[in-house]
Order: structure tokens, then sequence, then C-alpha cells
């Protein structure tokens, strides 16, 4: 003791006064629990199934991601209670992964999963689990439904009584829709006068009919997309989209996708549902893996985003992503079968108009050779596959109908420095979907189906960059007269032949686009762009007439949906740039054969639109009415007479008022006169100026030679 008491005494100086209260530093403490998910709607099974049951979930989730591991403890991250009263488990599991976005993404994946024939999953993060729990129980009142509120009629334009079609336009600041009847200078019909009155914008950026005409979508940035529709164009609904640089409708009106061209944001694209308005699911602008992480960022920034596209029922929604098209269920938007459609070097693929059927091309890749597939959803079934050999590029097409598809083939020689083209026509409702080729020798500009029809047009030239080219049309059948045999009469009937047949060419045109008119037989051969002259050829392919106009400087042709008529326009981008050409910007309205119907003239013009509407009438039914057509005609020229004697009668409404004021005055001054006929006799002494038997009557005949003129007859 002695010695400690020493030691204290020689280190006396040596220690601080202060107290000594040593704080440990521990780690912030995390109570948000943003790692954690709760699994409910497990099978409940007994003790003796436990273990295969949780190895089975583990596996399941450990597939989103790792799962979190605490030294020195026994919880895996997995964690699935056991009800021992009641000898099962209590069909939930406890799941905590390593980071927040792993939960996040698990809730986005396992939601609605069919774990089995008899259990889908659901999944809540801990926060809207420990809500859950706060709340208290009580007896389950039924709330009292929400009065109905009626819908406007969207379909109700097609009501109307002189079949007219409708376009909206943008122009300046202005919106506005028209009424196009293709005979008569358009009519107004909404022009935002309601949003006018209130100080809001009707539209900011561009507008998007739906397939079927029901909406009509103004885009406005900094709110989204809002939805109009109805007699008066009545607002319907709005969706939160920062942004929005463009939206697409599902063919059968049932969903919407808006795109804002972020790449930096992970939810650029977005998926919504009309009815309810709830977003269905978010995309990045490009898919995983899909652009090389070699390239630099100006070149990453000139590869444009793979688009989505839609199945003709609305059932598919699909996007090519690098060697694979990933094609989501809809509406609960998770990959069809859980997995995506492997295709090595894919480079593009189209949906069929009217079949669940997916077309894509490859280049030629790992030893493989270029190829064209078809494939049936959901089955994956491969229906036609062709090997192509020194391909370049291929361009796919379908037809209206989905009946034939056409691919342009642009192929190399050997020392690829050649090229030429050739058509690859699919014909994808005939067994075994044989396949025809069509060499052409000059290079291929454009390649366009007629809607409805086997035939289709194609522009070529010898050189690519020719102002001359030629025009050839080819028909998909050719009719063929029937053998005669011996001892028979020559059948009078023709078979038609499913062979491609060129039916003619047009030489020397000066068109770099064709535009085939919805009701077919008419094609519009049309020179556009800043460098072409505006030229427009409307060809009759049937009559084979043509009569050519010209819109100096148009950029588009865009016909209506009946066919009856087409506008022309030579329009700007929003952002800017074409502002040289404001003397031209606007609109032409032509009818089909030709014939000018309105004009109008724009210092800013964005936007021309057809209201588009859905074809009730198949092929045979249009036949069968084309056929009839005469049965109509007295129906037809009975309600135009009646037209047009209403716009008679409104024009000339202000000379029939004044008429009609001039005879009542010439009346009434006649009455006037005739009530002072006695006074009028008595100052004249009993004369009556207008008794004709006062008056005597002469006739004298004047006869005056105006010319004579003398002939000699031998």
């Amino acid at each position: 003791m002695a010695d400690l008491a020493d030691e204290a005494a020689s280190l006396d100086g040596y220690f601080s006064d202060a107290p000594l209260e040593p704080e440990p530093k521990y780690p912030p403490l995390n109570e948000s629990f943003d790692r954690c998910v709760i699994i409910t709607n497990l099978p409940k099974v007994p003790e003796a199934k436990y273990e295969k049951l949780g190895k089975v979930v583990l596996k399941l989730v450990s597939r989103i991601g790792p799962l979190a591991n605490y030294e020195g403890s026994d919880f895996s991250g997995f964690f699935m209670p056991f009800d021992k009263e009641a000898g099962a488990t209590v069909g939930c599991a406890f799941i905590e992964y390593e980071t927040a976005g792993d939960a996040k993404k698990a809730i986005e994946v396992l939601e609605e999963y069919k774990f089995d024939k008899n259990h889908a999953l659901h999944v809540l993060p801990h926060e809207r689990a420990s809500h859950l729990a706060d709340v208290e129980e009580e007896e389950f009142k039924q709330p009292e439904p929400e009065p109905f509120k009626e819908r406007p009629n969207t379909m109700s334009w097609l009501e109307d009584s002189c079949q007219r079609d409708q376009f909206a336009i943008r122009h300046g600041k202005e919106t506005a829709v028209f009424w196009n009847d293709g005979r008569e200078e358009p009519v107004l019909d909404y022009d935002g006068a309601r949003e006018k009155e209130a100080g809001v914008a009707w539209c900011e950026y561009y507008v998007q009919w739906s397939p079927k005409g029901s909406y009509f979508a103004t885009l406005v940035p900094n709110r989204g997309v809002i939805l109009w529709g109805g007699d008066n164009f009545q607002k319907l609904q709005r969706f939160a989209a920062p942004g929005v640089d463009f939206v697409v409708f599902s063919p059968q009106e049932n969903y919407m996708m808006t795109n804002n061209n972020n790449r930096n944001d992970p939810h650029a694209i977005k998926v919504f549902s009309i009815q309810t308005g709830k977003c269905l699911r978010a995309f990045p602008l490009y898919p995983n893996n899909f652009l090389d992480e070699k390239l630099s960022e100006q070149e990453k920034s000139n590869i444009p985003p793979p688009p989505f596209q839609w199945s003709h029922d609305d059932k598919y929604l699909a996007r090519m992503g690098k060697d694979l098209i990933s094609v989501f269920d809809v509406p609960t938007m998770k990959l069809l079968d859980k997995r995506s459609l492997a295709c090595d070097g894919i480079c593009e693929f189209q949906f069929s108009p009217k079949a669940n059927i997916i077309a894509y091309w490859a280049p030629e890749h790992k030893n493989q050779p270029a190829n064209v597939n078809v494939i049936e959803l959901p089955s994956r079934k491969s229906l036609r596959q062709k090997n192509l050999f020194n391909v370049t590029k291929c361009s796919l097409v379908w037809q209206e109908n989905g009946e034939y598809l056409g691919v342009k083939v642009t192929r190399h020689t050997k020392s690829k420095k050649t090229l030429y083209n050739n058509l690859e026509l699919f014909r994808v409702n005939e067994p075994g979907i044989p396949v025809e080729m069509l060499d052409v020798k000059d290079a291929v500009m454009a390649f366009s189906w007629e809607p409805q029809g086997s035939r289709f047009a194609i522009i070529h030239a010898e050189n690519p960059t020719s102002t001359k080219v030629n025009v050839t049309f080819y028909d998909m059948f050719r009719m063929s007269e029937p053998e005669k045999k011996k001892g028979k009469k020559k059948s009078t009937g023709k078979e038609l032949i499913a062979e491609v047949n060129k039916v003619e060419t047009l030489e020397g045109k000066q068109c770099n686009c064709i535009f085939w008119s919805p009701a077919g037989r008419t094609i519009i051969l049309a020179a556009l762009g800043d460098s072409a002259s505006g030229t427009l050829e409307f060809y009759d392919c049937d009559n084979k007439s043509l009569v050519i106009k010209e819109h100096y400087r148009a950029n588009q042709v865009l016909w209506d949906p009946s066919g009856r008529t087409l506008a022309t326009t030579v329009s700007q981008p929003i952002g800017g740039g074409h502002f040289k050409f404001a003397m031209d910007n606007g609109y032409i309205i032509w009818s089909f054969q030709g014939k000018q119907i309105s004009q109008q003239s724009f210092e800013t013009f964005y936007q021309f639109q057809w209201r588009p509407r859905e074809k009730l009438f198949n092929k045979k039914e249009t036949a069968e009415v084309s056929k009839n057509l005469k049965k109509y005609e007295k129906q037809f020229n009975a309600f135009d007479e009646a037209k047009k004697r209403k716009l008679r009668l409104e024009e000339t409404r202000g000379k029939r008022k004044n008429r009609s004021a001039f005879r009542a005055t010439l009346a009434r001054l006649k009455e006037i006169r005739s009530n002072m006929k006695q006074e009028r006799m008595a100052l004249l002494n009993g004369y009556d100026s207008e008794d004709e038997s006062n008056f005597t009557t002469k006739e004298v005949t004047i006869e005056t030679i105006l010319s004579s003129k003398e002939e000699l007859v031998y």
C-alpha cells in the first residue's frame, strides 16, 4: 500500500481535474424501417411444411436483392411467424433488405404475384403496416356511395347530322377545333373560350386525339396532361406528368402513356389508366444496359430511346431492350411469363395492327445471319422466320388490316461498296405464312400499303439523290384467265392467284413521299420538305386520272379519316425553327379530287390534326354499301338540297327582311290614299282620277326602218 501511495504521489499533477465521463460514439439509429416489407396472403401451413414454405419464400424474395445480415445475431433478414395455438403459420412474412431501393423494388415486383393457384401476394412497406396496427378496431360501417355523376358523352360528335369531320390546330397561343364537311369553309366548334374567361391556358404545348376520337388531350408541361370530351369539350381528368413532351394512347383508349424525354428521370415514362387516373407503372427513358458504357455522353445523346408499342387489343405493352423485347401484361404491368422475349441483336420490332403478333428483324449477330421473325403472343411461338444475307438495314411495314407484312431490305455486295434493295412480302393470314421476294434494281426511297387493300406503291430511282423518280404499283394478287378444256366452253369468270403482280409504273415524277387515302384507290405523290417544290399529284389508281397541285414548302400531308379531304401544312416546332418561312406557315384543305376548299395562313403554325373515328364497317360491308349506293342517292340529294336551301335562306335573310318592310310600307300608303279618295274627289269637283271610264284610249302605230340591205340574186 505504501508503494502505491508513493507512486500516486509521484504522478501527482499528470492527471486532469475534469471528471472522467466517457461517452461512446454510436452510429445514428435508423428508425424509419424503410428497408423492411411485410408479405401477406401467404399459405397457412402446419409445422411439418414450415421449413419447406420458408425456403420457397426466401428464394423468391432473395431474387430482388440481398437480405440484411447482422453479425452476432441469428436474424438473417427473413422471419415467418408461427402460431403455436393454431398449429400453423399466420400467412405473412417479415423481410429486411440491405437497401431501401431493394425494398421498394420488392413492393413493385411482388405485389399481386401469383404464389400459387389460390394465393396472390400483397406486399406492404413497414410504415404502412405500423399505421394499420394503430387503427382502432370498431364495427364496420358501410360508406355512403357518392352521388352518381354522369360523364359527358365522348362520342356525341359522331351524331352530327351532316356527317362532318373535325380537326384541331395550334397556332400562336391559340388552340381551336373546327368542323369540316368537305365542301364549304370549316366552321369553328370550340376555341377554349371558357378557359380564356377564367384566365387559364387551354393548351401550352401540343395536342393529341385518342385513336377513336373520344378524348382530346392538351399538354401543359407545368401541370401535366388534361383530357377533354363531350359536346363542349368538358374537362374530364388531369394526369400529373411534369415536363410532359408527348403522349400516346392505347388503341382501345383504355390507357395513356406520357413521356418527358428526361434522360435523368427514372420515371420519365408513365403509363396511366384513363378510367381510374391511376399511374400503373413508370419507366426510365432507356432500359437497363441498353446504352454501352464505353460510349461518350455525346454518342449516348445521339441514340434515340426505344419506343413502347401497344398491342391492338390493349393486352400488351412492349419495348425493345438489348437483345430482347420486354412484353408487359396490362394492367398488371408485369413481365409476360416473368421473362423477356430473347431476340439476339434486335434492331426494330412492330406489333400487328389486328393480332397479337410481333415482327422483328435482327442483323448478323454471333455468326448468325440476319433474320426477320414473326412471333405469336402469349405463346411465344415462332410463326415464320426468314434468314437474310449481306443486310445493311431493314424496315418493317404492316398493312392496316394486318394481312401483309412488307420488309424493305437494303443489301450490300461482298465489297460493301454497292447497295441495292429488295422487298420481302409476308402473307400473314395464309397457312405457313409464305414469303415472296421482289427484286428492285433501283434504290427504294418509300414503301406504303393501300389501306384495306392488297396493293402497295414504292418510290424508286437509280440514284437515291435523283430529282426525277419512278412510282410503281404492285398487287399481291393477279387476275388469271381460266384454262380452256377440250369439249367445254371457255368460262367467262376470272380467278385470283396469290402472286405479286406489277400493275403500272409512273415515270419521271418529282415526289419523295406517298400517302394513300384511308378509303383506298386515291394516292398523293408529294414533294415535301424545305428543298422540295411542294408538288402534289392526286392520282386515281382505278381511273388512271391525275391532277397536279402545289403547296409551296409543305412539310405534311394529312388525310381525314373518311378519305374525303386532306390537309397539307407548313408548320414549325413549338421550340423554334423555321421562322424564315413565317409567310408560308398555315394549311390548305383539298378534296380528294384535288379541288382547294380552304386556305389559312398564320405567322406561327405548330400543329394540324384530324379527329380519328372508328371504322364500323368491315371490307364486305363497305363493298355492299358501295354496290347499293344509288339506293341512298335520293336521300343524299334531298339532304344536300335542304342544306343548300338553308344556306340560301341564311344568306338572303337581310334582303327578305328589307323587302317585307317595303311591302308593308307600300300597303300602308295605299290604305291612306284609299281613305282620302272622297276628299280628293271633292277638291276636283267630283272627278275621279282613278276611274278608267274618264279616259279615252288611242292606239298609234309607228314604224321605223332601222336598216335595210339589198341583195342581187342571179
